[in-house]
């Protein structure tokens, strides 16, 4: 081989392994971009349906819900839900941080789906409409512990209220049904736990750590 040809071939070979690593880089860069991009709109749409709850804007907890909540109730019944779990004849429920610090788990896709569970610490006050006494009172702290999965429970006499410390969690959801937006479940409601266990499979919950 003349060493023309070999110099053609060893520029060739240059070009093409420059070629590949721009491809490469390239494909880094976009999906570290579409990464940051998917994040960012779960942080918008995170913020967004705690604010409906702090607001008891049930319009917008309707829309950032994962639809198949809003299918299983009906639209109509879900809103008189969403109304009952705030106000109802035993209760007043009211979250008591606007501003909270959310933790974001990794964005996981499985099954051509993509997940993230997102905690936060969010106390809640519940106002009863009724004087509870001693035995009533801790028969409502008992009910409200496992409602809200907490043992930070507290009854305030004077206020006729307790002050409820919990750790929430909402899974988000992006697939074909939500046209890849977040949509969320409200880990907090034991009827939309079982929900997302009737939706997903189990390898599911046990890689989302839930």
């Amino acid at each position: 081989m003349s060493n023309a040809v070999g110099d053609f071939l060893y520029l060739g070979f240059k070009l093409l392994t420059m070629k590949i690593k721009t491809c490469f880089l390239l494909l880094l860069l976009v999906g570290g971009f579409s990464f940051a991009q998917t994040l960012e709109q779960l942080k918008v749409a995170t913020k967004k349906i705690h604010e409906a709850n702090y607001n008891m804007d049930f319009d917008s907890i309707t829309k950032f819900s994962y639809p198949k909540i809003v299918t299983h109730y009906g639209k109509d019944k879900f809103l008189e839900k969403l109304d009952h779990d705030y106000q109802n004849e035993t209760y007043r429920m009211r979250i008591q941080l606007e501003n909270v610090v959310f933790e974001y788990g990794s964005i996981r896709l499985i099954d051509g789906v993509n997940f993230s569970v997102v905690s936060f610490k969010n106390p809640a006050r519940y106002f009863y409409e009724n004087k509870l006494d001693s035995n009533t009172s801790l028969i409502q702290a008992n009910f409200l512990r496992e409602k809200d999965r907490t043992r930070d429970v507290t009854f305030e006499p004077k206020r006729n209220s307790f002050n409820v410390r919990r750790t929430s969690k909402l899974v988000g959801v992006a697939d074909a049904s939500t046209q890849n937006q977040w949509r969320f479940f409200n880990m907090d409601d034991p009827e939309q736990r079982a929900l997302f266990d009737s939706i997903f499979n189990e390898n599911i919950k046990n890689q989302l750590g839930l």
